[in-house]
């Protein structure tokens, strides 16, 4: 009988010690500084021409009606051309809305899939360690190694350009970085003392997964996604300023830039003189205004966290 006390009693004492563990940080309300707000409705404004851009626009991506190509904004017969014409006599403005949807709803969904792949590799390496870890990080390494660019002009070269491959390639590409964050923070997490509470609950791995890393990391993960949708929105405007991303007659901001580069001294006014042409100008600048947004967003949360996010990106 004493025997029995005595085991009860130690089986009392370690719950006991569990009991003192402390709880799962509790989550933060995401507040923005002014600058953050607005860089926000910067990058709401962008979203919006993605969904609605092509149904809004004054002409088609595609119609030349401009009276010449490089014309400086002007009316005709065909409708009014608020920021010019292009090399071929196309609709500036058109041709940007257009290509929003282009090269950010591509940017977003190749960064959807770069987040899925990482996270879901990062804290299974995370998780599972040994060998299964082992694995997966020397093939991240490997294609983490690679240039981006370099490896973007391989596959196309390869596999030739369309949206379906442009879209796996960033997000392959992309992937690596994402999965060495989720798996530096699930290692992070997996040995804080609400986990090993949790562990002595009984509590399976996949339920400490979905409530206990998934909520703690969630913010730093949030966070860097909007830096890796900034990679991936240069990287496609890179690939299409080399003539490789978005082909030709589709408008997307950097090809847009690259085939009007000639009008920043061969424009042309109503009267026929030569002036500058900012027709490459106009998607260099959304290029800049979308990125520029959410760098400020990144920065701010960061800000508020002390930092601490900051260093955990890579």
């Amino acid at each position: 009988m004493s025997e029995v006390i005595k085991n009860e009693d130690e089986i009392l004492a370690k719950l006991d010690a569990f009991a003192e563990l402390p709880d799962a940080p509790p989550k933060r309300k995401l507040k923005l500084s002014w600058v953050g707000k607005l860089a926000s409705l910067v990058v709401i404004f962008w979203l919006v021409i993605v969904a609605i851009g092509p149904s809004i626009s004054p002409h088609h991506e595609m119609d030349m009606d401009g009276d010449d190509s490089f014309m400086v904004a002007h009316d005709n017969e065909y409708g009014s051309f608020y920021l010019g014409t292009d090399h071929l006599g196309r609709d500036t403005l058109s041709r940007v809305l257009y290509g929003a949807r282009n090269t950010i709803g591509i940017a977003l969904l190749a960064t959807l899939l770069a987040y899925s792949m990482g996270i879901t590799l990062g804290i299974l390496a995370a998780v599972k360690g040994g060998w299964i870890d082992m694995i997966i990080s020397r093939i991240n390494d490997a294609i983490l190694a690679l240039p981006s660019i370099m490896l973007g002009l391989i596959v196309i070269a390869a596999l030739g350009s369309s949206v379906p491959i442009l879209i796996g390639l960033a997000g392959v590409i992309y992937a690596t970085s994402v999965f060495r964050i989720a798996r530096a923070l699930a290692q992070d997490i997996m040995v804080q003392d609400f986990v090993e509470a949790a562990h002595a609950r009984g509590e399976r791995i996949w339920w400490i997964i979905k409530s206990e890393v998934l909520p703690n990391a969630i913010m730093p993960l949030a966070t860097d996604f909007g830096l890796r949708l900034v990679f991936v929105v240069l990287f496609i405007s890179s690939l299409s300023f080399l003539g490789l991303g978005i082909q030709p007659p589709a408008s997307d901001w950097g090809s847009m830039v690259r085939e009007n580069l000639a009008g920043l001294s061969g424009g042309i006014d109503l009267d026929g003189n030569t002036v500058t042409s900012y027709a490459a100008i106009w998607p260099a600048l959304a290029i800049a205004s979308f990125t520029i947004a959410i760098n400020l967003i990144v920065d701010d949360i960061s800000a508020k966290s002390g930092g601490s996010l900051a260093k955990k990106m890579i």
